[in-house]
């Protein structure tokens, strides 16, 4: 049988965010994940969101797995919709 890790999520997320490789791909899917976290928190589909951003669900569906990076100004319609706000951080590399 195998032991049961007692590694949470954050500290397994921790470890792999020290390879560049993860954390770039990371940072890449940090917009489509919180779109979907918020989405799924309002109790919608990826199709209600699209109605009432006024786009399509493919739209939706390729931003939160990741194949299409969302402009600022869909971040911000799709805030609107989710009662949430969009921050933009700028950071040195």
């Amino acid at each position: 049988m195998t032991p049961i890790s007692k590694t949470t999520f954050k500290d397994w997320q921790k470890e792999q965010l020290k390879d560049s490789e993860f954390a770039t791909i990371a940072r890449e899917l940090e917009p489509g994940y919180q779109i979907a976290r918020l989405r799924i928190a309002h109790g919608l589909t990826q199709a209600q969101l699209a109605e009432m951003v006024g786009t399509h669900q493919p739209s939706i569906a390729r931003i939160e797995n990741g194949k299409s990076l969302p402009s600022l100004l869909f971040l911000e319609r799709v805030a609107s919709v989710l009662n949430a706000r969009v921050e933009v951080h700028i950071l040195p590399m």
